[in-house]
């Protein structure tokens, strides 16, 4: 026998005796075995089987847990085979593989995921520590440098609320898909590619839907490269997709410092439903330009979006339990966050062809699809797909403007979704 068959053996060996010495354990360890011995074997074995997540499978709803393990697992292989949103998908895959054990309770009252849950999700917190980090990562410079670039990033809001009128329509034409107003006004939300502001607006109209809401919404970003450079050709002439835009002027400190405070006061005049979302990413944006407080401001960029983010993810997952997330409605959300991005998608684009008709100075109609507020992933999707047409545009910061515009955009939608909806 050679060395390394030996190892094999004496490996298979030493597993097959734990595995013996743990069943023991487990056997003593019941009550009916401990006080009756040997007499009570077969009701010990009997209780253990009744213990094990393999009896759990076998019980009403085993499937489904399953097949939402499977699904997980497929989040996880998205982050990391892929790399799709790796941040985000992989703990929200693992929560999924958490909450759908069965027998384990991690996502029920007691269970660690739901205690995480409670306190972050339920409350609103870690949207808005998102947004607060978010904000402090975020340069509102080439936005503030060519204001009309908002425009495009407020067209891009026009998929939310083709989406709320799809789940309205849906709703009454399809048997086994009924979503309510707050519903509908959730699942659009998805439109604005942005995930907590999703998880933000839904945790408070529909916290039944938030799992399949925030996937959906995850997933989307993730797939901005694939989703978003079709919509842009088939929109746009060769002849657009080669303008060169004029290079952005310079934005002082003192600029920047003033639009955050402003963009706050607006929102505190306007849409007070609002305000925290805008004043948690104004915040963090002030942190970050004041250049008084850079322990602050890095620390909002690194650890605490980085904890938020791990917990976030872990609390979204718990809501992929098999008995809420495998329904008809869940079909309906995921085509309806489609049609929002990709209407998303095309109204900025369109809406940039316009004004390239009527302002003075050239626009690429291509930084239109950056108002989806993906930040910066469909910013740098419209700059690979202008250099393909012409490697002498640069459109990167100037997709820029509607990408952080974007951000804002689906923060007052949200802010009004509430406000009329609550």
């Amino acid at each position: 026998m050679s060395a390394r068959s030996h190892k094999k053996f004496s490996f298979a060996k030493m597993a097959a005796v734990a595995f013996v010495f743990c069943i023991a354990i487990l056997l003593a360890s019941q009550p009916a075995f401990a006080s009756e011995g040997l007499g009570s074997f077969s009701s010990a074995i009997s209780e253990l089987w009744h213990s094990t997540g393999l009896y759990g499978f076998t019980q009403d709803g085993g499937f489904g847990k399953l097949v939402m393990m499977g699904v997980s697992l497929v989040l996880i292989y998205l982050a990391i085979g892929k790399g799709f949103e790796p941040l985000l998908l992989l703990p929200i895959g693992f929560g999924g593989l958490l909450c759908n054990i069965p027998l384990a309770g991690i996502a029920e009252a007691g269970g660690f995921l739901r205690v995480i849950y409670d306190f972050g999700i339920n409350t609103g917190l870690f949207p808005l520590l998102i947004f607060m980090g978010v904000g402090a990562m975020t340069d509102f410079g080439p936005l503030i440098a060519n204001p009309k670039t908002a425009l495009l990033g407020g067209a891009a809001q026009f998929g939310i609320f083709t989406a709320l009128l799809g789940a309205i329509v849906i709703s009454n034409i399809i048997p086994g898909i009924d979503f309510s107003l707050k519903d509908a006004a959730s699942i659009g939300i998805i439109g604005g590619a942005d995930g907590p502001t999703a998880i933000f607006l839904s945790s408070r109209l529909s916290p039944d839907l938030l799992g399949s809401i925030a996937v959906a919404a995850y997933s989307y970003m993730a797939l901005v490269p694939i989703i978003q450079p079709p919509i842009m050709r088939a929109l746009t002439t060769e002849a657009e997709r080669n303008i060169i835009m004029k290079q952005l002027r310079p934005v002082s400190r003192l600029e920047k410092i003033m639009f955050s405070i402003i963009v706050l006061l607006l929102c505190a005049l306007l849409l007070p439903s609002a305000a925290p979302l805008i004043g948690a990413l104004m915040f963090g944006n002030l942190a970050k330009e004041s250049g008084v407080v850079n322990r602050l401001s890095e620390t909002m960029q690194n650890a605490l979006i980085n904890i938020v983010t791990i917990m976030l993810g872990l609390s979204v997952g718990s809501k992929l339990a098999a008995e809420t997330f495998l329904s008809p409605r869940t079909l309906g959300i995921l085509f309806l966050g489609l049609v929002a991005f990709s209407v998303g998608t095309a109204s900025g684009v369109l809406l940039a062809k316009l004004m390239n008709k009527i302002c003075k100075e050239p626009i690429n109609p291509l930084i239109g699809a950056a108002g989806v507020s993906a930040v910066p992933m469909s910013a740098r999707i419209v700059h690979n797909v202008g250099q393909k047409a012409n490697r002498r545009v640069f459109l990167l910061m100037h997709a820029m403007g509607p990408n952080v515009s974007g951000v804002i955009g689906s923060a007052v939608a949200a802010g009004v979704l509430l406000a009329l909806c609550q």
